[in-house]
């Protein structure tokens, strides 16, 4: 089954594009990366599937139903996003129970307190953690809010727009093998935009080049051991990133 869908999708910002004619398959259950340099359009498309930039052309459907544009009640319980930013993406003046009790709110479901228990756990804050603020965390603790927010509503499909960049490089690794482990264990699909070849090597199963605002290549995260790109600009990003020594082990 496709989980994700576009097909000749066109972004555009004040009627300028930024985005040109991208097609993509992404499978249910599969880790798809979107990799490239800064402005090559990449969060750009996450925000156009999860109706944050509405200026758009083309079709995007998830597990098999067209995605409108603009916000979407019934989409929210499919698909999330989690923000590159973890000190801009939580309110600072919410406790983290009100943050991750919100999505409950809206959507009307109950068993609140039990569910806020479930997230924290799944990713692996304690109780302790429930009622503090933002600024009383660490920026690892605050991306495993934005993490369990992003799983309040069951999910199926995860958007993750460089959900480690902000992070120090020692929380970094902690918080990618909760990513991996949680897709295990959810059996979620991950769609996730990252310039770092590396993560893609450890999280990801397939990867589309994008240069431009175009998809220039798609190519199976292997390649990233072996160098089989043919496009040239794909080479070039695979040879600044360090060539065949860039795949990291399991739990580095």
């Amino acid at each position: 089954m496709t989980a994700i869908s576009l097909k000749s999708l066109t972004i555009s910002y004040g009627g300028i594009p930024a985005v040109h004619d991208v097609s993509l398959e992404i499978g249910d259950g599969e880790s798809f990366a979107l990799v490239g340099e800064s402005g090559s359009g990449k969060s750009t498309v996450l925000r156009a599937i999860a109706g944050l930039a509405p200026e758009w052309s083309g079709e995007i459907s998830v597990l098999g139903a067209p995605r409108g544009h603009g916000p979407d009640r019934a989409f929210a319980r499919t698909c999330q996003m989690v923000f590159q930013d973890p000190y801009g993406s939580l309110h600072p003046r919410k406790t983290v129970d009100s943050v991750l009790s919100e999505p409950l709110v809206v959507h009307g479901i109950s068993e609140r307190s039990g569910r806020v228990s479930e997230a924290l756990e799944m990713v692996g804050l304690g109780q302790e953690f429930r009622f503090r603020f933002p600024h009383q965390l660490s920026g690892g603790q605050r991306q495993r809010v934005a993490i369990a927010r992003a799983l309040m509503l069951k999910p199926r499909i995860m958007l993750l727009d460089e959900p480690t960049s902000a992070l120090d490089v020692s929380v970094q690794a902690e918080i990618l093998n909760l990513l991996k482990r949680l897709r295990r264990d959810q059996g979620l699909t991950y769609l996730m935009v990252t310039h770092n070849l590396p993560v893609v090597a450890f999280m990801c199963d397939r990867m589309a080049v994008m240069n431009a605002g175009r998809v220039v290549e798609t190519a199976p995260s292997s390649a990233l051991r072996t160098g089989d790109f043919s496009d040239p600009y794909a080479r070039h990003l695979y040879a600044a990133s360090g060539g065949d020594e860039i795949a990291p082990k399991d739990g580095q």
